[in-house]
């Protein structure tokens, strides 16, 4: 028997997905993880790390890092796959990094050090893959 003109059907929703703590604790525990690798790999390439998962009010920066006049405020993003890299940072996420290396532009670089936001894509399997310059303010 169909459903009187009055009544509308909604097609089965699935609850909003949310993660359990373990599921955050393990996330965390490999984002962490991946700092520490970015920090040495960078380390590596003749950067001193100046500071890590420095917080703002309007963002965090994972590592701070100096090689000569250039002081890099670098995201890190660790993903289980090398597939996942390429959706692994987005405009949105860039700019919150942007705007708290602004913030804490003073206390890493002075005058006539150039700075600039970089990002390190990690996954199992690969070389690190880091994006110099990554955000060019508009």
């Amino acid at each position: 028997m169909p459903a009187p003109a009055s009544t509308i059907i909604l097609p089965a929703m699935r609850p909003p997905r949310s993660r359990s703590t373990a599921t955050r604790r393990v996330a965390e525990e490999a984002g962490r993880r991946g700092e520490r690798l970015a920090a040495w790999w960078l380390r590596l390439k003749g950067w001193q790390i100046l500071d890590r998962r420095v917080r703002t009010p309007v963002g965090e920066v994972d590592l701070i890092a100096r090689r000569g006049t250039l002081v890099a405020f670098v995201e890190v993003k660790t993903r289980r796959t090398p597939a996942e890299l390429d959706a692994a940072i987005d405009e949105r996420r860039l700019a919150r990094v942007a705007a708290a290396a602004e913030v804490l532009m003073p206390r890493y670089a002075t005058a006539g050090e150039d700075i600039r936001v970089d990002v390190i894509l990690l996954a199992p399997g690969t070389r690190p893959r880091h994006i110099e310059n990554a955000w060019i303010g508009y």
